[in-house]
């Protein structure tokens, strides 16, 4: 059977989350060990005895062979942590999914993207808004990325789309499920000029303690978040809070101050976030007004071992100079004058205060050209 179909069992266990996860993994050494242990050796590796009930109720009642066959059938691909496709930015969150169930397609561009997200309730102002920064990053290379509720997020998706762009959506529900349905015809669209994604296994219902947690990967795929209109108890406001714990920065559209809807991007920017007064202040602010160019620019591959060696580390996150020089095992002052000339050459760029990121097409290693 294939490997990643032990992935799937796992990922059914109810109570194996992303840490569980690991932990099955650090103990067994792979998912296929896990899901044929004894009981005894489950709870060896950490395993409460309640999970460790829902582990084996799970194993007796389902066949993985015609899970594995069913997702073949609907051309639902599986990425898992171990694999090269995996969104390099969701990997580096705290509790990152360890299996990400796939209609559509992700791709190297899509690691640009920033997240437009809100309230379900939109005004006519919100629409306008949403309309305008979801056009505006999808005719900019930006991938949108939203969670296809009703009100904003079908707007962004719609308009990127509509703009010839890419989006994303982020289901609360398995990508077998559509939710709302009145978002059937809009699934389809993404599907094909994007992807629809979930952590939760096929034919997971969305129940409403599926979203907040479905969340935190809205903003890990994305450089950024913006909130347009939301209620001070909206989801969208939950986004926001893990964009900032995940070091995402986070954006708000200024509304009325009476305004219900506007009350939750108000205190957002209250307490820090940036506000909105134009799309095009996301590009510039987050260095983003090269993407096009970074996307389709031709790689220059390293011209010896220290340039080799920078390239490798630095990846689309910033890094800064001194981590640079610590994880490539070389001199600060080799490491700044090396960084400067590969600057020059369009192989790395500098985004802040000695922060670099690399420029490249694909995170596979490079060697010295001999």
């Amino acid at each position: 059977m294939e490997e990643r179909a032990y992935w799937v069992g796992l990922n059914l266990v109810k109570g194996v989350g992303a840490v569980r996860f690991q932990k099955l993994l650090d103990y067994f050494g792979d998912p296929r060990s896990a899901w044929e242990a004894h009981p005894d050796q489950l709870r060896v590796s950490g395993l409460p005895e309640k999970v460790v009930d829902n582990f084996i109720a799970t194993r007796d009642s389902i066949s993985l062979q015609e899970i594995w066959d069913h997702l073949q059938s609907q051309e639902i691909d599986l990425i898992t942590w171990q694999e090269e496709g995996y969104p390099a930015r969701l990997k580096k969150i705290a509790t990152p999914p360890p299996v990400i169930y796939c209609r559509g397609e992700i791709i190297t561009q899509d690691q640009w993207a920033i997240a437009v997200v809100g309230t379900r309730r939109i005004t006519p102002y919100g629409r306008q808004v949403t309309e305008d920064i979801a056009s505006f990053l999808a005719r900019n290379g930006v991938t949108v990325v939203s969670g296809m509720a009703l009100g904003v997020d079908s707007i962004a998706h719609r308009a990127a789309l509509d703009a010839g762009g890419r989006t994303i959506a982020v289901l609360g529900s398995g990508v077998d499920v559509i939710y709302p349905p009145e978002n059937r015809g809009l699934a389809e669209e993404i599907i094909g000029r994007g992807a629809m994604i979930s952590d939760y296994a096929l034919g997971t219902p969305p129940d409403a303690g599926n979203f907040p947690p479905r969340n935190r990967i809205i903003s890990g795929l994305s450089i950024a978040v913006v909130v347009v209109e939301a209620g001070q108890r909206s989801g969208a406001l939950i986004t926001a809070s893990f964009a900032a714990d995940q070091g995402r920065e986070v954006f708000a559209v200024p509304g009325k101050i009476h305004a219900s809807q506007s009350k939750g991007p108000n205190r957002l920017i209250r307490d820090g976030a940036h506000p909105l007064l134009s799309p095009e202040d996301l590009l510039q602010a987050l260095n983003l007004t090269m993407v096009a160019e970074h996307q389709t620019a031709r790689v220059v591959l390293p011209s010896d071992a220290t340039e080799a060696a920078l390239y490798n580390v630095l990846g689309f996150e910033p890094m800064h100079v001194d981590e640079v020089g610590s994880l490539a095992g070389l001199p600060i002052e080799k490491v700044s004058a090396t960084l400067a000339l590969m600057e020059l050459k369009g192989m790395v760029r500098q985004v802040g205060s000695m922060q670099y990121v690399a420029v490249k097409e694909q995170t596979a290693d490079y060697k010295v050209n001999n």
